[in-house]
């Protein structure tokens, strides 16, 4: 069982707990995911099965789109409406118009804050550990990647609005909302958080812990794991030859001359052998002229 399998996962539920009742499942040890998502949001929580697990550093695709909901003139010590310490800005009243200008400003490269309720580490410590302690510990600001802000409705009388938001790796949705609220003169806490997509990945790939369980029991589970090389998809493809597939499983560097497909100054590729089995991925070193394996992610 080798690929990656989709959890929509539940609220309540942080990506170790989701790891640990698939191992119970699936039966197997060997799992990895794509990225974390807060105990309290819903969504594409992608799984990596087997030898899949190799990916884990190195999926080309990390971008994220969310669904989130705000409610504007209220702040909590977690970012969140699962906070334990609340504050009200009563004199704020944000307008529709006031935000979709507001919105531009926080599209593209921006800073953030990560919350001290988050898995990031400072000083060998995560943050929520600290902050469940009652510190608050300088963190360093971080430099992400907002793609897009799609405002879906806003109700001015009870401040809250909807939105979808695209982004790449590294993006606290808590902050920006935050963030948004402080550049509306008060602040926002979210109040609804599902991710719609992960590294290409959508709802529609995913499952629940009750169809994987009853998929395991019919012992169909291989039939809702989608193959390995769809992470790598936008990688060109290389098929070797029946030569060429023996010497690359047994670690020998290809000359560039001799393979079909490869194209100048793009250097990673997806490698299938002879037969049509994906092999793994690869790098070309045009200078050295040789393909080299990157990762291999045969079962061996």
């Amino acid at each position: 069982m080798n690929g990656i399998l989709c959890i929509n996962k539940p609220q309540e539920f942080t990506s170790f707990d989701v790891i640990g009742k698939l191992r119970g499942i699936l039966r197997i040890k060997r799992l990895g995911h794509t990225g974390t998502l807060d105990p309290m949001a819903t969504g594409v929580l992608p799984v990596l099965v087997g030898t899949a697990a190799k990916a884990c550093d190195i999926m080309p695709d990390q971008d994220k789109t969310y669904r989130a909901r705000v409610r504007f003139g209220l702040a909590s010590d977690t970012l969140d409406i699962w906070g334990s310490q609340f504050r009200e800005y009563p004199d704020m009243h944000a307008t529709e118009e006031q935000l979709r200008a507001l919105i531009p400003q926080f599209v593209g490269d921006i800073e953030q804050l990560p919350p001290m309720y988050s898995a990031v580490s400072v000083g060998g410590k995560r943050l929520y550990e600290l902050a469940r302690q009652g510190i608050e510990t300088e963190r360093p600001v971080r430099n992400v990647r907002v793609y897009s802000i799609d405002l879906h409705a806003f109700d001015e009388e009870t401040q809250e609005a909807e939105l979808t938001v695209s982004c790449g790796k590294g993006t606290y949705i808590r902050t920006l909302l935050s963030d948004m609220g402080k550049a509306l003169g008060g602040d926002g806490v979210m109040t609804f958080l599902c991710r719609t997509m992960a590294s290409g990945f959508s709802l529609d790939d995913c499952y629940t812990f009750e169809q994987v369980k009853a998929a395991a029991e019919r012992g169909t589970l291989q039939d809702i794991i989608i193959p390995t090389e769809r992470i790598f998809g936008a990688y060109p493809k290389l098929r070797l030859n029946e030569v060429q597939t023996r010497m690359y499983r047994n670690g020998v560097k290809l000359d560039l001359g001799r393979i079909h497909n490869i194209q100048a100054h793009i250097c990673d590729y997806t490698v299938y052998s002879h037969d049509g089995i994906f092999i793994g991925t690869a790098r070309a070193d045009f200078e050295k002229n040789e393909l080299r394996c990157s990762k291999n992610f045969e079962e061996r």
